[in-house]
């Protein structure tokens, strides 16, 4: 009997994993341990011919004998019993980054980090698109557009960018970018991978089959990824820094953005020459001209496609001006070091929102950026209460409670003074109110454009 690809999971990833499967010609078993899904509207997911076998509920022994290797979306846990059960038989489980680079035949460029990932790919997408072109350059990964959708369309003269989580790399086994990038790492996730140890783990394991043939761009200012550069990394080592000048490298001084490369120096741009705001996307920025670098592309070309390049929808997104205060959505702010970030971009007196789903994060520095920034927060969501404890330890005071979105952005209107903003930026996942960080935001939106002029 000709054995069968199990695709767990049947979200986005899933959906385009098994695609991706059946189109090559594989036998493939879509699962999901829920069996009160509607087999129907998953099964319409799928445009063309070919469909999967779909099987709902426990797995089976019998189910298990059919099974060659198992490709799991990164929203599932390794440790849940299916997947165990896989294991112990000796049945490879992999992630969907691996699945699709198995019928990868072009360049790729893999990004993760804790923050910026989308941002830099985006911009990085967007370099290699004015570059090489569209037709050739595909951008992909957990920023939306699953990879198995468009490996089978890759050729030697294309380039692939993926944005890669930590859920992703777990189950990724020969997974091998030319150019890595390592942005930073800093306290996520950590209910998944339990000790920041195997989560640093994860992050740079996404160099582990490179070569001093490839390249890894790294974040000199972040003291893990200083380290592994140093000591540990297999690739040619290209650093970038938003606060140290660097003998080689991308970094930024005072107002300029640096690429010092062979003894020779080139200004990318003054800060305020780029849409993007605060040192965050500054950073994001550097990184991205350093990875394009890698590639041969030349700094004026990544210079002026980064002036022209706007902010990722959700990421400190300029939403509207009502009654002369500026609204910014942050919701994939969804841990406290990338709300962090949002509250760094802030230059005038802000009401901030948060709070959500408890990931088991820290929020002490979150709140010690507060400072003179913000001078008000609305919390939701299931964390409220231990980040007003929090709060109440740092002495800040000037916090509320909102039992949902709308109402905490009506108590932001209330509170702020023309010249002022508001910044819904949670430093917490979006689930248990939401489905996902883009449906917050998108609710965001939506209720500060119906705010009075």
């Amino acid at each position: 009997m000709d054995k069968k690809v199990l695709v767990a999971g049947c979200g986005i990833s899933g959906i385009g994993a098994a695609s991706m499967l059946l189109e090559a010609g594989e036998a493939v078993i879509l699962y999901d341990g829920n069996d009160t899904l509607d087999r129907e509207s998953i099964l319409g997911k799928f445009s063309c011919g070919k469909k999967p076998e779909l099987f709902l509920g426990e797995l089976t022994d019998s189910l298990a004998a059919e099974i060659s290797e198992c490709v799991i979306s990164p929203g599932i846990p390794t440790d849940v019993p299916f997947a165990k059960k896989l294991k112990d038989l000796g049945i490879p489980v992999i992630s969907e980054i691996e699945a699709a680079w198995k019928y990868e035949r072009g360049t790729v460029v893999g990004i993760t980090g804790t923050n910026g990932k989308t941002t830099t790919t985006s911009l990085t997408g967007a370099i290699l698109r004015a570059a090489f072109g569209g037709e050739k350059t595909f951008v992909v990964g957990n920023i939306g557009t699953a990879y198995t959708g468009k490996a089978l369309l890759t050729a030697p003269d294309t380039f692939t960018v993926a944005e890669i989580s930590s859920f992703q790399l777990e189950t990724a086994v020969r997974f091998r970018p030319h150019v890595s990038a390592i942005l930073n790492i800093t306290p996520d996730h950590l209910n998944r991978h339990k000790t920041m140890e195997n989560y640093i783990a994860a992050k740079e394991s996404i160099t582990a089959n490179q070569t001093e043939d490839d390249f890894c761009v790294l974040n000199y200012d972040d003291p893990v990824l200083r380290t592994f550069g140093e000591k540990s990394c297999p690739a040619k080592v290209v650093w970038f820094s938003g606060g140290s000048e660097l003998e080689e490298g991308f970094f930024l001084r005072g107002s300029e953005l640096i690429a010092r490369r062979d003894g020779k120096e080139f200004c990318l741009g003054q800060t305020g020459e780029f849409h993007l705001v605060g040192r965050c996307n500054y950073e994001n920025i550097l990184a991205a001209a350093a990875i394009a670098s890698c590639l041969g592309i030349g700094y004026e070309l990544i210079a002026d496609t980064a002036k022209e390049f706007r902010a990722v929808e959700h990421r400190i997104e300029y939403t509207a001006t009502k009654r002369g205060v500026k609204y910014y959505n942050d919701s994939k702010g969804t841990n406290p070091d990338a709300a962090i970030q949002g509250i760094r971009a802030m230059t005038v007196p802000t009401c901030l929102i948060g709070g959500g789903y408890d990931k088991g994060s820290e929020y002490d520095s979150w709140i010690e950026e507060f400072g003179s920034t913000v001078k008000y927060l609305v919390l939701i969501g299931a964390t409220a209460g231990a980040i007003a404890d929090c709060c109440e330890r740092h002495g800040f005071t000037a916090y509320e409670f909102a039992d949902s979105l709308e109402e905490a952005v009506d108590k932001c209107a209330a509170k702020a003074l023309p010249g002022e903003a508001v910044l819904l930026s949670p430093a917490c996942a979006s689930w248990g109110m939401f489905q996902n960080y883009e449906e917050r935001g998108r609710l965001f939106k939506e209720l500060v454009h119906r705010l009075p002029d």
